[in-house]
């Protein structure tokens, strides 16, 4: 007897094969002489029928048993009648593991995302967030192998931290015991990025990248931001602006191009329900070429064919969010990447361009988020750090390790961050970053 899932059994050929399936009872349907249920075991988006036939010992309890119940079924894999499936699974032994109570709260229709936000511990259960969550797997292995492929080494930066990161987000402070004495001696925090350290690794190793957790105290409720989420970010020595342009387009193309191979049933589920424009964004992010323009040309664009924005646009100012979706939208209809952006707004380990006024920073947009991937060629010149720091009134002493990786053996070098979950609403359609986290956590939400 084998033991088998429901996604070997889709490619599975033999019939008449004993196996074994364990899973949860999606639905049941109880005829004079036969009980069929639906059993899904987690492994894609398909469930399996299992007939039961009313001369076996446990039919009557099979024909009450309740969606949400979790059984192990033995029996023969047979040629199934029924139109859509390939297979069904004659029972020969069932056990119960346990009988769901009539009031699980997830029955045969469709559920809002709010409600199942109030239930996280069991949306994993539904199609939609079985696909979502098989889908987060796929591509965070995607990760792994495109960057060790371009020869990258992988880089765990900490977590706790007494580095700011000077201009990536606001910050969780960490304290130990209850009356929070300092465990460190010094303020601590929870990290907001992994850059600074990466870019230590990538003076010594070449090409490194993080792929972790990070947090940002921003008391913000937007659909695209979250307290702790996860970023990719790679540093690259012996680079600059245009290397990580290159980058962060390759990189965006490989993985769109990975979850279209590699995840077409769970992908389909969300063309299907949730964005029926979906499949023609991601066939557009692989097969152009990704719009390039400075920041100024940005601006200038917005205001000659903008209008009825909430925010005015002014050069000098940070771009919105309405801003950034409509040149990906409406003028581009695909990525562009923004680059050569004002000083004062981009944090002090930027760049500084020739002009003195812009540094070389650069933002990939995409249709419907915005914002998915922001970095820049790090300032490599030691005296014009230290200046940019004084002027941002940055503390050298706090900051003297990474001054010092500027005078001994200093290159020019780049790199930039990816929000993980910002790529999972790319590729999904999903419109709010709490669809695509595990158990998100947000302002006011820390259960689960």
């Amino acid at each position: 007897m084998k033991r088998m899932t429901v996604q070997e059994m889709l490619s599975f050929k033999e019939e008449r094969m004993e196996i074994r399936i364990m899973g949860w009872v999606r639905t049941r349907r109880t005829g004079r002489e036969l009980t069929f249920i639906e059993v899904n075991d987690g492994s894609c988006l398909a469930s399996l029928q299992v007939v039961v036939e009313a001369s076996l010992p446990f039919y009557e309890e099979m024909s009450r048993i309740t969606t949400g119940s979790s059984v192990c079924v033995t029996g023969d894999l047979v040629s199934s009648p029924a139109e859509g499936q390939a297979f069904e699974l004659k029972a020969r032994d069932v056990q119960v593991y346990q009988r769901a109570p009539e009031s699980y709260p997830l029955q045969k229709k469709r559920h809002s995302d709010e409600f199942l936000r109030s239930i996280a511990h069991l949306r994993p259960r539904t199609n939609k967030y079985g696909a979502m969550f098989r889908i987060r797997s796929e591509m965070a292995f995607a990760v792994h192998h495109y960057y060790r492929k371009k020869g990258f080494s992988l880089l765990h930066t900490p977590i706790l931290t007494g580095s700011d990161c000077e201009g990536a987000g606001e910050l969780f402070s960490v304290t130990a015991g209850e009356k929070g004495e300092a465990f460190f001696g010094k303020p601590a925090h929870l990290t907001v990025s992994g850059q600074l350290s990466a870019e230590m690794f990538a003076l010594a190793l070449g090409r490194v990248y993080t792929f972790g957790p990070t947090f940002r105290a921003e008391n913000s409720n937007t659909s695209r931001h979250a307290a702790e989420f996860w970023m990719v970010e790679p540093e690259m020595a012996f680079a600059d602006l245009d290397d990580a342009m290159d980058l962060a387009e390759d990189s965006l193309k490989f993985l769109v191009s990975w979850v279209m191979e590699h995840c077409r049933e769970d992908l389909s589920l969300f063309t299907r329900f949730v964005d029926k424009d979906l499949a023609g964004v991601l066939e557009r992010i692989i097969s152009e070429d990704f719009a390039r323009i400075t920041y100024t040309e940005a601006v200038d664009l917005l205001l000659k064919k903008g209008s009825g924005f909430e925010f005015p646009v002014v050069w000098g100012e940070d771009l919105k969010s309405e801003h950034e979706r409509f040149l990906a939208e409406n003028i581009f209809s695909k990525p562009v990447i923004l680059y050569n952006y004002p000083k004062n707004i981009k944090p002090f380990y930027m760049r500084l361009n020739d002009d003195e006024k812009t540094v070389a920073a650069m933002d990939l947009l995409v249709p419907r988020i915005g914002e998915l991937m922001g970095g820049s060629q790090r300032e490599e010149r030691e005296d014009i750090l230290a200046m940019r720091m004084d002027a941002q009134n940055l503390s050298r002493e706090s900051y003297h390790w990474y001054l010092e990786s500027r005078r001994w053996g200093s290159v020019p070098h780049a790199g930039f961050g990816m929000g993980f979950e910002r790529l999972l609403m790319l590729v999904t359609g999903v419109s709010n970053i709490r669809d695509v986290i595990p158990f998100p956590r947000t302002p006011g939400n820390i259960e689960f």
